[in-house]
């Protein structure tokens, strides 16, 4: 089984990651591999260094690099995989027989509400920043950019999380079942 999420920010893929680890399955993002390559060029991690590295690491190898990547050091394993950004990432993690792709949906309020809860460094402190990030990742203005729109068309399933993280387990727990026999 491989599990790919795709959502905006704050909407909730995080605890999905969370609650798919306490299954036993594997996680992993494709953020690890911008992670990695800019730890290799000595540059601090930021929410803007992620963005930028990713976009670099796409205009280098292609639109589906940082799944590619990913694909090469799962080797076959089951995982969920968050932060998958790019059409070219789904058809990358589509070579796998067992790849689905789950959207994580939630209005702006609940999103705007989760990132001042949760205080992640790099999140916006104004809602108008907020909404101007996710603006900018909505369509991809080149091959190396974010297309959250694009990719959120291709999912397979959606998950609404606009209830309390009970409620959302409680979804999970009823998916578990058909996720399970990709396994």
């Amino acid at each position: 089984m491989l599990v790919g999420l795709t959502g905006r920010n704050a909407s909730g893929k995080t605890t999905v990651v969370n609650w798919f680890s306490s299954k036993g399955v594997k996680t992993t993002s494709c953020s690890d591999s911008i992670r990695s390559w800019l730890s290799e060029q000595g540059i601090e991690e930021s929410r803007d260094s992620l963005i930028e590295g990713g976009r670099e690491l796409r205009r280098r190898g292609g639109a589906g690099i940082l799944a590619e990547m990913l694909l090469e050091s799962l080797n076959g394993e089951d995982a969920v995989i968050d932060s998958i950004r790019t059409p070219g990432e789904v058809e990358a993690l589509r070579k796998r027989s067992d790849f689905v792709l789950i959207e994580i949906r939630a209005g702006v309020d609940s999103r705007w509400r989760r990132s001042q809860d949760r205080g992640r460094i790099g999140d916006p402190t104004d809602k108008q920043r907020f909404l101007a990030q996710e603006k900018a990742e909505e369509v991809a203005s080149d091959e190396a950019g974010q297309a959250l729109n694009a990719t959120a068309a291709l999912s397979d399933l959606v998950i609404i999380n606009e209830g309390g993280i009970e409620e959302l387990y409680s979804d999970l727990e009823d998916l578990w079942p058909t996720l399970a026999k990709l396994a």
